[in-house]
């Protein structure tokens, strides 16, 4: 059994996330002021703050396994640098699919600079909202996802 300081952490991330969740909600528009406090307390009872997410593939290979793998995701209310950290690996949809999602380790977050081993590339600094993204695996070769 978990000690009352644990329950009590869960609880708060809980209604954290909850209330993230509700309050995009009603920023888009999809509930009503209304609905807000309802939406809250329903996904503090019925939503859950970890899944498993099956994996397959050789991207993360050899840290997750490339036959077929199942990771226990938890999940994060706001994607900001004080809640994930250099070095995580994170779930994160497919920008070309948004049916699939993507295993990668996170590499840098916005403010970092980036700077490329060829000289002709120019160096950038990832802007609010940004992330950078690597495979595990070396033997992989990056594709560019929009342009």
């Amino acid at each position: 059994m978990a000690s009352l300081s644990t329950w009590c952490r869960y609880i708060r991330h809980k209604l954290e996330y909850s209330f993230s969740l509700s309050w995009k909600s009603y920023k888009r528009g999809l509930i009503s002021d209304r609905e807000l406090y309802d939406t809250v307390w329903k996904n503090v009872f019925q939503g859950k703050l970890t899944y498993l997410h099956w994996n397959k593939g050789e991207a993360m290979a050899p840290t997750i396994g490339e036959q077929a793998s199942t990771l226990l995701v938890r999940k994060i209310p706001i994607a900001d640098p004080t809640r994930v950290f250099l070095g995580d690996v994170i779930v994160l949809k497919d920008p070309d699919n948004s049916e699939n999602y993507l295993v990668r380790r996170l590499a840098a977050t916005e403010g970092y600079e980036m700077v490329s081993k060829d000289e002709k590339d120019e160096p950038f600094v990832l802007e609010k909202d940004q992330c950078w993204v690597l495979a595990d695996n070396d033997k992989l070769k990056p594709k560019m996802i929009g342009s």
